[in-house]
C-alpha cells in the first residue's frame, strides 16, 4: 500500500511497553463470567498456540494503563489493537471480565465501566466467553455464535485475515476503518484515518481529517494500479464478495509475519518480521516520495518520479500554470489551466473574447507510464475515446486491464509520471494544441534561414573590412581561468585600484592587500561564464538577497559555486565588498572557503567551493530528507557550527560577528560536515577595537537577539542567541517561525514550556527521539535554552558553549525564562556600557529581513 519498498526499521513502532511480559503463571485462554484478568496480578489472555497476548500495558513510563493485543513471543513488540485508547485507567487496579449482560468489559480499580463491546444480547443467552484466536482476533461468543470481534473494530493496524470493507461499513461514514494513534506513546484517536475510498473505484486512501493525504491507486484485480512498481509486496491482497452484495479486501501473507499500520505521523507502512535479525523491517511506506503526497502539483500537472528531474512538477502539454509567480517559486499547489478552450467551451466564448480560441475537433494527447488521476468513473464500452468525445465534460480517458474504460469528468488531480510501467492516459486537448508541432517546425525552419542570412552578411562585412581589424590572440577555454601570460586576469594597476576601492570603509580596513597575489585569485569573467554554462537555469542552485548562486566546473574538473551580484540588489555591492574582504583569509574547516572573485564592468562574482548537499534547511525541514539526519549526524553538525563560530569570535585574526546565522546559511559538504556561509552582513572588531557604529539593523526574523533587533546593541552574544535558535531547530526539526499561530509564539517559547514541565524530550524530532541518548539530548536542549536567554549578560560565550557540548562533566547553570520583552534590563545596559564588544552608538533606520 505504497509506491516504493523501504528497508528501514521504523523505530516508532517499537515503543517501550511495560508489563507486556512473557506467559505469566495466571494466564488463561478464555474469559467467562466470573473470570477476571487483573492488571495488578499481571494476568493475561493468550491464544491457544501462544501467538498473541491480551493484557494491560502502559507506555513511556506513564501511570496510564490500557488494554491491548500484541505478539506473544516477539520482543519489544508493538500493540496491534487497543480497547480503551481514549479512556486510560490510572494505576494498576483495572480488570477485564464478562459482565452480567454478556458483554466483554474493562473496569477500573473502583469497578467503574471503562470500555465495553456494547453488543445487544438477549437476557436468556448464556455461556458467553471471549477468546483470542491465532490471527490476533479477539472474539466474543455466546452459545457458540460470534457476536463481536476486534477485527471488525480495528484501531491503527491491519492484520492478515482481517476484512476491509469496500464502502461505508462498521457504522463509519465514508469507509474510514483504521485510525492512527495521537502520538507514538498516546493510543487515543489521532489525526489520520485509512480505509477504502467510498466515493469511487476501490483504492486505499489515507486522510488527514477530511483531506486526502495519500492513495494507492486503483485496484485492477491483481494489485493496486498506483503501486505496480513497488514489487510483490502487495500481491497478497484479494477482493472478495460477502454473499450479501458487499465486497471486502483480505490479505494472505504466506509464511511471513506481516502487518500494516497507519502511523501517528500519517504514514502507512507495511512491516515484515525478520526472523534472522529479530526485528520488524519496513518493506514499504506511503508516501515514500514527495510525488506521492496527494496532488503535489495541483490539477492538470504531473509529478515526475525520476530522482534526477528538477523541478518535479510540470504542466501537461496544452496547459500552463494558473499562478506563474507562485509556480516559479516552487509552490505548485495551484496547478495548471488550459491554454486553449475545448470545442464545447468555445461555443460560449463571446465575440469580444478573442483569446484561447481554436478551430477543429478536440483531440487526445497520449501520456505513457502514468499513475492515473483520482476520481475516475468506469463505463461499460470498448470505444472509450468515442464515449469521452461525446461527453462535453470528459477531460481524459484510459483503458486499463482488469478495470476497463475509465473516464474523468473533473479536473485531473494527483497525476504521476513513472518513466517505466504505469498506464497510458489520454488527455483531451483543443485541436490547435496538438497541431502546434507543425507550426513549431515552420518557425524553426524560418529561424534557421534567417540565421544563415545574418551569418552571410556578417562574413561579408568581415571580409570587406578585414584590413581595418586588429588581430587578437586566441585563448582556449582550458586556459581562460588561469592567470597566464597569454591572457592576464588583471594587471597590477587594476589590482591596486581594486584594493583602494575596497579599503575605504573603516569596517573593512585590513593590513595589506587581500585582493592581490596568489592567496586570492582573480578569475576571468569569461572563464566563469563557460564554467556555469553562461549562468544557465539548470545550473542555478538558489537565490538570496545578494543574488543568484550557480554551480560551475573549472577546466581542471574542480566544482565551484558562483555567487553573482544582482544588479537590482540595493545591498548587493556593500555585501560583495564585505564578504570578499572578510573571508579572503579566513581558514577553518567549518567555514565555507572563498576561492576567488571576478569583477568586470557591472559583473561582480564570488567563487566558492561547491557544497553538494546544499544547505542544512534543505534536509532539516523536509519531511522526506530529515530522516537522513540521525542523532549522531545532528550532534556533529551542532558541534561543527559551534567550532566555526568560536573561530570567528576568538581565534581568527579579527573578531567577527556573523549577524545572519540560520539554517539556510549552513552549507553541507559531501560528508555532511557543516560550513558557515554568507558573510555579507558580518561585522569586524579588529585589534583593540571594542566599538563600531552601524546605521542598520539587518538579519533574519526569528534569529536576531532581542537587544539587537530592538535597540541595535551588537556583540558576540548576538551570534550566541542565533546559535541557540539554530540548535533548537536542529534538535526539533521545526522552524522557529512555525509556531506563529499556536499557543507558543515561537520554538523558543515551546521549548521553555516543555523544559519547565520536565517534558523536554518531546522537543526532539520524532524521527530520532527513540534513538537519541536521553542525557545528551537533554543537555543539548539545556545549552540551547542558555543561549536564547533575553539577557545577553546571562548567555554563555562560544568557548563555554563548545566546552559544554564536548564535556558532559561540566555543570550547566539554570536558564532564565526567555520573555522576549521590548524593555532591556539595567544589567544588560551595564553589560554594553562596560566596553564588551559594544556597538551601541546607533541610529536604527530600518530592519532588513532576508
Amino acid at each position: 500500500m505504497a509506491a516504493m519498498s523501504i528497508s528501514l526499521v521504523f523505530l516508532f513502532s517499537f515503543i517501550s511497553f511495560h508489563h507486556m511480559s512473557s506467559l505469566a503463571e495466571s494466564s488463561t485462554i478464555s474469559i467467562t463470567q466470573g473470570v477476571f484478568i487483573r492488571d495488578k496480578e499481571l494476568e493475561t489472555l493468550v491464544s491457544e498456540e501462544l501467538n498473541f497476548t491480551l493484557g494491560f500495558f502502559s507506555s513511556d513510563n506513564s501511570s496510564s494503563r490500557y488494554v491491548g493485543i500484541w505478539y506473544h513471543s516477539i520482543p519489544a513488540t508493538p500493540v496491534i489493537w487497543v480497547a480503551n485508547g481514549d479512556k486510560p485507567i490510572n494505576g494498576t487496579g483495572g480488570s477485564i471480565t464478562i459482565a452480567n449482560d454478556g458483554n466483554l468489559v474493562v473496569l477500573d480499580g473502583a469497578k467503574n465501566l471503562v470500555w465495553s463491546t456494547q453488543v445487544s444480547i438477549d437476557s436468556s443467552t448464556k455461556n458467553c466467553s471471549a477468546k483470542l484466536r491465532e490471527t490476533g482476533n479477539l472474539v466474543l461468543s455466546c452459545e457458540r455464535k460470534d457476536l463481536w470481534q476486534s477485527f471488525e473494530n480495528p484501531t491503527d493496524t491491519f492484520m492478515p485475515g482481517m476484512r476491509v470493507p469496500v464502502g461505508a461499513s462498521n457504522g463509519t461514514s465514508g469507509g474510514y476503518v483504521f485510525t492512527s494513534w495521537k502520538s507514538s506513546t498516546d493510543p487515543s484517536k489521532g489525526n489520520y484515518t485509512m480505509g477504502v475510498d467510498p466515493k469511487g473505484l476501490p483504492q486505499i486512501v489515507v486522510w488527514e481529517g477530511d483531506k486526502r493525504r495519500w492513495r494507492t491507486g486503483y485496484w485492477d484485480g491483481i494489485m493496486f494500479e498506483g503501486v505496480s512498481i513497488a514489487g510483490n509486496y502487495l500481491h497478497g491482497f484479494t477482493l472478495n464478495g460477502d454473499g450479501k452484495g458487499g465486497r471486502y479486501f483480505i490479505y494472505t501473507p504466506g509464511t511471513d509475519k506481516v502487518r500494516f499500520q497507519i502511523g501517528w505521523d500519517g504514514y502507512e507502512r507495511e512491516f515484515r518480521w525478520n526472523e534472522d535479525e529479530k526485528r520488524w523491517d519496513v518493506v514499504q511506506r506511503g508516501p515514500s516520495h514527495e510525488c506521492e503526497v496527494y496532488n503535489k502539483c495541483g490539477s492538470f500537472a504531473a509529478c515526475d518520479m525520476a530522482p534526477s528531474n528538477s523541478p518535479v512538477c510540470t504542466c501537461i502539454r496544452g496547459f500552463e500554470p494558473k499562478n506563474r509567480d507562485q509556480w516559479d517559486k516552487g509552490n505548485w499547489s495551484g496547478g495548471c489551466t488550459r491554454m486553449t478552450l475545448l470545442k464545447a467551451q468555445r461555443e460560449n466564448v463571446t465575440s469580444a473574447d478573442t483569446t484561447q480560441v481554436s478551430v477543429g475537433e478536440d483531440k487526445f494527447l497520449e501520456l505513457r507510464s502514468m499513475r492515473l488521476p483520482d476520481f475516475a468513473s468506469v463505463v461499460g464500452t470498448n470505444d472509450c475515446q468515442k464515449v469521452c468525445l461525446n461527453d462535453d465534460s470528459c477531460t481524459a480517458y484510459a483503458n486499463v486491464n482488469g478495470i476497463g474504460c475509465m473516464v474523468w469528468n473533473v479536473d485531473l488531480a494527483d497525476i504521476q509520471h513513472y518513466g517505466t510501467g504505469g498506464n497510458t492516459l489520454n488527455i483531451r486537448l483543443a485541436h490547435s494544441d496538438l497541431d502546434g508541432g507543425k507550426r513549431n517546425m515552420i518557425a524553426i525552419i524560418s529561424a534557421v534561414v534567417a540565421g544563415l542570412i545574418c551569418l552571410g552578411i556578417f562574413v561579408w562585412l568581415v571580409y570587406r573590412f578585414k584590413g581595418k581589424l586588429k588581430v587578437l590572440p586566441t585563448v582556449s577555454s582550458a586556459s581562460c581561468c588561469k592567470n597566464s601570460d597569454v591572457l592576464p586576469v588583471y594587471d597590477g594597476s587594476r589590482s591596486r585600484d581594486m584594493s583602494a576601492e575596497f579599503s575605504g570603509s573603516a569596517d573593512h580596513s585590513l593590513e595589506g592587500s587581500q585582493l592581490s597575489g596568489p592567496e586570492f585569485p582573480l578569475f576571468n569573467f569569461s572563464c566563469i561564464s563557460i564554467a556555469t554554462n553562461n549562468f544557465s537555469e539548470e545550473n542555478k542552485l538558489g537565490k538570496g538577497g545578494f543574488g543568484p548562486v550557480y554551480k560551475g566546473k573549472l577546466p581542471g574538473g574542480e566544482q565551484i559555486a558562483v555567487k553573482r551580484l544582482s544588479r537590482r540588489s540595493g545591498q548587493g555591492l556593500e555585501e560583495f565588498k564585505n564578504e570578499m574582504m572578510l573571508i579572503a583569509k579566513l581558514q577553518h574547516r567549518n567555514l565555507v572557503r572563498l576561492m576567488g572573485c571576478s569583477i568586470q564592468g557591472e559583473e561582480k562574482l564570488l567563487v566558492y567551493e561547491y557544497m553538494p548537499n546544499k544547505s542544512l534547511d534543505c534536509f532539516l525541514f523536509d519531511p522526506f530528507k530529515q530522516t537522513q539526519l540521525d542523532w549522531r549526524r545532528r550532534f556533529e553538525i551542532i558541534e561543527g557550527i559551534a567550532r566555526g563560530l568560536l573561530y570567528l569570535h576568538r581565534d581568527s585574526r579579527l573578531r567577527i560577528i556573523h549577524r545572519d546565522l540560520k539554517a539556510s546559511n549552513i552549507l553541507l559538504d559531501e560528508n555532511m560536515n557543516p560550513k558557515i556561509s554568507d558573510f555579507g552582513l558580518a561585522r569586524i572588531f579588529g585589534g583593540n577595537q571594542n566599538e563600531a557604529n552601524t546605521n542598520r539593523v539587518v538579519g533574519t526574523y526569528g534569529y536576531m537577539a532581542p537587544e539587537y533587533a530592538m535597540e541595535g546593541l551588537l556583540s558576540v552574544k548576538s551570534d550566541v542567541y542565533s546559535f541557540g535558535v539554530l540548535l533548537l531547530e536542529i534538535l526539533s526539526g521545526r522552524r522557529n517561525t512555525s509556531f506563529r499561530h499556536s499557543d507558543d509564539s515561537s520554538l523558543i517559547g515551546y521549548a521553555w514550556h516543555l523544559w519547565n514541565e520536565q517534558r523536554a524530550m518531546e522537543l526532539i524530532d520524532p524521527c530520532i527521539r527513540d534513538s537519541s541518548p536521553k542525557n545528551r539530548a537533554l543537555r543539548c536542549i539545556h545549552i540551547g535554552m542558555l543561549c536564547v536567554q533575553d539577557s545577553a549578560a546571562h548567555r554563555p560565550n562560544m568557548s563555554a558553549v563548545v566546552l559544554m557540548l564536548e564535556s558532559e562533566a561540566t555543570n550547566l547553570p539554570t536558564p532564565t525564562q526567555p520573555l522576549i520583552t521590548s524593555m532591556r534590563r539595567t544589567e544588560d545596559r551595564q553589560f554594553y556600557m562596560e566596553g564588551l564588544d559594544v556597538s551601541n552608538d546607533l541610529t536604527v533606520t530600518m530592519v532588513v529581513g532576508r
